[in-house]
């Protein structure tokens, strides 16, 4: 049965950037770019006529800059997996997009194979954040250890959560209703004072990382 392609639209205001990632994605047979777009408007219009699966996006742009096309994309129901490639390894950057439903971010000078490996694990429904991540844990509201104060069957939920699985697959694994594990969830978001649970997963993927 042959493999079924990631379609892939790249967004970068540079044609040389757009160039050289379109040459890292050929290198796996899967991945087929199908638009490219120089700015954040030509990137809504496109992927509000046919959204790619993936979405490969520049953070500084001239005019709407990433994260303000991120937050349009989202806005206008395109629910394309999205990672960001960057020079920033800003704490208020990473925050902010978090914040927006980014799936990954990543700097623009990390190794070529390592971001192609990222990239993959994006596009087949993990997350992938390269950029340092313990400035986060710095900020307000990012603990140290911040999973401490969750309950047992809610640190259940958010292993899965970091899987990558949806409310229906956590339900059937725990043996619980869907509706219990959006309650859980909604309860994790809170007491980690995050917005979305990709910034959650980004937070237990990396405390556990670290061994805290």
């Amino acid at each position: 049965m042959e493999e079924q392609l990631i379609s892939v639209m790249i967004v970068d205001d540079h044609p040389l950037m757009r160039h050289g990632i379109r040459h890292l994605l050929a290198l796996d047979p899967r991945f087929n770019v199908t638009a490219e777009a120089s700015n954040g408007n030509e990137a809504l219009e496109m992927a509000r006529q046919s959204p790619p699966d993936l979405i490969v996006l520049d953070l500084k742009m001239k005019g709407l800059s990433g994260l303000e096309t991120l937050n349009l994309l989202r806005a206008n129901a395109v629910n394309s997996r999205v990672v960001v490639l960057t020079v920033s390894d800003q704490r208020s950057d990473i925050s902010a997009l978090l914040d927006a439903g980014v799936n990954g971010y990543m700097l623009k000078d990390s190794d070529p194979e390592y971001l192609l490996n990222q990239i993959i694990q994006v596009a087949e429904g993990g997350v992938a954040f390269g950029a340092p991540l313990h400035a986060l844990r710095n900020g307000d509201g990012w603990k140290a250890d911040p999973f401490i104060i969750l309950t047992e069957r809610e640190q259940e939920v958010m292993k899965e959560v970091a899987c990558g699985l949806s409310n229906k697959q956590v339900a059937e694994n725990l043996a619980i209703s869907e509706q219990t594990v959006k309650v859980h969830i909604r309860n994790v978001l809170r007491k980690l004072n995050v917005r979305s649970r990709v910034a959650a997963t980004v937070l237990w993927l990396e405390s556990h990382r670290t061994g805290l």
